[in-house]
């Protein structure tokens, strides 16, 4: 196994709550590198400019507008913007997408969920959360859903169908279908070509 350096996180202002459950669930993955947090919205650009992180979680809520999402992804092309937003709309979802967000997830969603969204997000891979599949429709890339991207770390770490089914409780054969269109929306044939997203 390759040893990587830690993905570099910067974690914009959220309610308390919510910024100590995010800063906690960082801290705990040894993968992950929490290099700012609690950035106040004024500082937003200032900071991550500063600290060029591999990967930035927002607050949608804390943003002047959806369009601050494009001037962020132009000045920081190489940052992944993971937006988390109260209960997003499917339109939302795809305005933030549109406007250079790398993910959008609810703030309800799952620590686990919004750990795989980092770590899809710090290789450029989007994510959607289930209720906004529909976007899939829209034009640009096809998007991994949060079961496909949980099959494409267990792919990516070696593991035989066997292994992922038992892992995620379902059939071998719905995990050969969901490696079917991992495979699919990510342009490679095989293991050995998927090994090689990074």
């Amino acid at each position: 196994m390759v040893n990587r350096s830690p993905v570099a996180v910067a974690l914009a202002r959220f309610e308390d709550i919510v910024s100590r459950g995010l800063q906690a669930m960082i801290d705990e993955d040894d993968s992950l590198d929490l290099v700012a947090a609690d950035v106040a919205p004024e500082s937003l650009h200032r900071v991550l400019r500063e600290c060029s992180p591999r990967v930035a979680i927002l607050n949608f809520g804390s943003l002047s507008s959806a369009s601050e999402l494009r001037v962020l992804h132009q000045e920081l092309s190489e940052t992944r913007l993971v937006v988390l937003a109260n209960n997003p709309t499917p339109s939302e979802c795809r305005q933030m997408l549109a406007f250079g967000a790398t993910t959008c997830l609810a703030k309800s969603t799952q620590a686990r969920d919004v750990l795989h969204a980092i770590h899809l997000a710090s290789r450029g891979l989007h994510v959607l959360p289930p209720a906004v599949t529909d976007l899939r429709s829209a034009a640009g890339p096809e998007l991994l859903t949060a079961r496909e991207a949980e099959v494409l770390e267990l792919l990516q770490s070696g593991r035989s169908n066997a292994e992922i089914a038992h892992a995620l409780h379902v059939s071998v054969e719905t995990v050969r279908t969901h490696a079917r269109h991992v495979y699919r929306k990510l342009g490679v044939s095989n293991r050995r070509e998927l090994r090689a997203v990074r």
